[in-house]
């Protein structure tokens, strides 16, 4: 089992989901947002299944920062956007092979390593 995690270090919720996974001994592979972002076929993939206003951290302080509370755009714009400004996106995003999680997702998590 190879799990793929997006996020930022020093975020709470990236940081549960790193030792949930350690301590089931998973392997992971973790990208870090302040040093690179997703690709724009990862990024793409989590924003078919749950759309962008899942994907989209309306809370994010860069999202403020970018002055983007009042906008509404279609899943491509977010997409353009988030590409840029990864650190708008909810974290973590987990991939493990076609399954996604957007956020602190525990009970998918102890499904995919029960299997």
């Amino acid at each position: 089992m190879n799990v793929q995690i997006f996020g930022v270090k020093n975020d709470q919720d990236t940081r549960k989901a790193e030792r949930f996974f350690k301590e089931r001994r998973v392997k992971m592979h973790f990208v870090d947002f302040k040093v690179r972002g997703p690709s724009k076929g990862e990024l793409q993939r989590f924003l078919q299944k749950f759309g962008g206003d899942a994907v989209i951290d309306r809370d994010a302080k860069r999202f403020k920062a970018l002055g983007l509370q009042t906008a509404w755009y279609s899943d491509a714009r977010w997409l353009e956007i988030a590409l840029d400004e990864p650190l708008i996106l909810r974290t973590p995003l987990v991939r493990y092979g076609n399954e996604l999680t957007v956020g602190l997702a525990e009970d998918v998590w102890r499904e995919w390593v029960g299997r």
